[in-house]
């Protein structure tokens, strides 16, 4: 294996760091985007039970906003119900904004690491390439060694780049459509808790 990292030239340097840096966000966005993590299902009834009882304490409050995206949501629209149906709204969605930028941190280096690492490959490729041209301008094609060398150089370089560009793009995708996916349910558990603050619909937490 090193020795075939190593016939791809200074370019696996920066190709196999990519690597490794995708590997990281891929495991650290995996485990922090989490369902259960994002928006625990028991929260809302949970919420809307201290509500009809008297007991949602400051102290609750506080432990509720650490304990989840969703949370901080649900105080921020919580600290406002008093002063009205859109004020609520229109905090909540403050909220939300807050927490949709931190669920998607790291993305925008994991779509930079799938559309670069190609590119550090295809840089490889044009380097062996030369390699090669310029040992034919000075040997002439007779010796194959030489030849097979940066050829050689060439395609490691490019599916090197290749192996860690498209597992790289599958995940980002991956995880944007999970915030997506995130992002909808705690809208709707929201919206929901609006309605119920201000008496216009019924609590429903079977679904």
């Amino acid at each position: 294996m090193f020795e075939l990292i190593a016939s791809g030239g200074w370019l696996m340097i920066p190709i196999i760091g990519c690597s490794v840096l995708s590997l990281a966000i891929c495991l650290e966005r995996l485990w922090e985007l989490r369902a259960r993590k994002i928006a625990p299902p028991e929260l809302m009834k949970n919420v809307w039970g201290w509500l009809k009882s008297g007991a949602m304490t400051a102290e609750r409050m506080k432990e509720v906003k650490k304990g989840s995206p969703l949370g901080q949501i649900v105080v921020a629209g919580l600290n406002n119900a008093r002063h009205g149906r859109e004020i609520m709204k229109e905090s909540i969605q403050e909220a939300a904004s807050q927490v949709i930028h931190e669920l998607e941190r790291f993305l925008t280096a994991l779509g930079t690491i799938a559309a670069i690492a190609p590119l550090l490959g295809l840089l490889g490729t044009v380097i062996g390439m030369i390699k090669v041209f310029t040992e034919i301008m000075i040997q002439g094609t007779g010796n194959a060694a030489v030849l097979a060398g940066g050829i050689s150089e060439a395609l490691i370089t490019t599916a090197s780049g290749l192996a860690v560009a498209i597992p790289t793009l599958i995940f980002h995708r991956h995880f944007q459509r999970k915030i997506d996916s995130l992002v909808v349910e705690m809208e709707q558990q929201a919206v929901k808790l609006v309605e119920a603050v201000h008496g216009e619909r019924d609590v429903d937490h079977d679904n």
